[in-house]
């Protein structure tokens, strides 16, 4: 039987929202409309500050530290980010100290994307945040929903390893290359696998060797 149900089912943003109202919306995982004028300027000056930062020399590890300062809410100290880096905002991002981000990482910030000290991401790992609706009306109008992710102090995650909206990897956790990690895995262990699933606990002495 088709559906008769003819109500608009469209969300609704409270009328004239500024980038704080957004930014508080996207933040606590509400319908925003990815296409609200309001983020425009945000995601120019994002794209102006990625387009500098990967036109730097590969031994230019100075520059894009000060690129990132400007880029992202907080770069703690010691770690670095390899080009070729790519986020949504930036302004949503959090790095720890000493942490590292190898070649062609993609941090889709919509919502707060934290990253703990002395963590090891691999290269094309993807951190999303962002989900689009199931309804295709809903798609085609623009509207998303996100959800944070939180990568805690000492997690290893291999080369193209997805995280999906919403996952928190505990801390000393290893993720296998390749691995999609939909869900909360818990610190210590290592997980692999599409969806990533906790092949075993690591020993105190293996978790150390991780942020040594």
């Amino acid at each position: 039987m088709a559906d008769t149900d003819t109500t608009d089912k469209t969300p609704r943003a409270t009328p004239r929202e500024g980038i704080d109202e957004l930014k508080a919306r996207m933040a606590s995982g509400l319908p925003y409309n990815a296409r609200d004028p309001a983020l425009l300027p945000s995601r120019i000056r994002c794209m102006e500050l990625l387009d500098a930062f990967n036109s730097t020399g590969l031994p230019d590890f100075a520059a894009r530290e000060d690129i990132l300062g400007d880029l992202l809410d907080e770069l703690g100290p010691g770690g670095w980010v390899m080009p070729r880096f790519l986020c949504e905002f930036g302004f949503f991002i959090r790095i720890g100290a000493r942490t590292n981000i190898n070649f062609d990482a993609v941090l889709l910030d919509c919502a707060p994307i934290t990253v703990g000290s002395h963590v090891m991401i691999g290269p094309r790992c993807q951190l999303l945040t962002g989900n689009h609706s199931l309804d295709p009306q809903l798609r085609r109008a623009g509207w998303e929903e996100a959800r944070p992710i939180t990568i805690e102090d000492g997690v290893w995650l291999g080369a193209g390893v997805t995280v999906l909206p919403g996952v928190t990897i505990g801390r000393d956790t290893v993720v296998g290359a390749g691995s999609v990690v939909a869900k909360k895995l818990p610190p210590g262990v290592l997980a692999v696998g599409n969806p990533a699933r906790v092949v075993r606990h690591l020993s105190p002495s293996e978790a150390r060797s991780v942020t040594a």
